[in-house]
């Protein structure tokens, strides 16, 4: 049996697709954290069970959808992904003939401002999203949580479609929310930054994703990207500097 795991905020923009993608599955959990759109509704409409909870993190949120799934099988997608139905079939086979594999990773082709990126450090972006149960959970982390798995973890070769950023207003809400999130993990860590290290960090953040990922070959959107890479990663570290102080 496999269990899909999501949750979700808002996002009747996007859970509609979402949910289609993923109607083959045994079993669709959805745990809301306070829509105050039609999120909850559609997920209705698809059948999915829903459990509304507030919102602890991202590591936390995904643990406690884990918790509600019956299935053997997890898999972990996010309301702005998409399954294709070439990475249906490859996900079916694995799980009925997993060859002593515990866990998947799956590469994510994601877009940016409407153009699907390939370079910029986005591709193939590769992501643990399908488990069992009894060898795998999610790191407690705020923000960019990861999936801590006992055992062989394999890699498969379709991928899931990613609507990451749709606008530049999308863009900056991003930021901000990522900046803040990756601010609070680091203080609570205990790591130190100053402004030295935010300029630093920020113009290397740059070169990486323009330069030596070649973001320049995604055109505009790459550039635009590298750039948004950087100021994020430079709020992240002043914020930290400020919550320090």
């Amino acid at each position: 049996m496999l269990s899909v795991i999501i949750i979700t905020k808002n996002e009747a923009h996007a859970i509609g697709a979402c949910l289609v993608s993923v109607a083959w599955a045994d079993e669709i959990i959805v745990v809301d954290s306070g829509s105050d759109d039609d999120t909850v509704a559609i997920c209705h409409k698809f059948g999915a069970l829903i459990s509304k909870n507030e919102w602890p993190g991202y590591g936390k949120q995904k643990n406690h959808a884990l918790s509600l799934a019956k299935g053997d099988w997890i898999l972990s997608i996010d309301a702005d992904e998409r399954v294709t139905p070439e990475l249906r079939q490859e996900i079916e086979r694995a799980i009925a003939n997993p060859d002593d594999c515990v866990a998947w990773k799956i590469p994510r082709l994601s877009s940016f401002c409407g153009r699907f990126i390939h370079h910029s450090g986005w591709w193939p972006d590769y992501v643990t999203r399908l488990f069992h149960r009894d060898y795998a959970k999610f790191s407690d982390d705020i923000v960019h949580e990861r999936v801590i798995v006992t055992g062989l973890t394999g890699t498969l070769k379709a991928h899931f479609l990613h609507e990451s950023i749709e606008n530049l207003e999308d863009l900056l809400t991003k930021m901000n929310q990522y900046s803040t999130a990756g601010a609070l993990m680091s203080h609570e860590r205990k790591k130190t930054a100053s402004l030295r290290k935010a300029v630093g960090h920020g113009l290397w953040a740059f070169f990486r994703s323009y330069l030596l990922r070649v973001g320049f070959l995604d055109g505009r959107e790459g550039f635009i990207l590298a750039v948004s890479t950087a100021e994020s990663t430079y709020y992240r570290h002043l914020k930290l500097m400020l919550m320090n102080r």
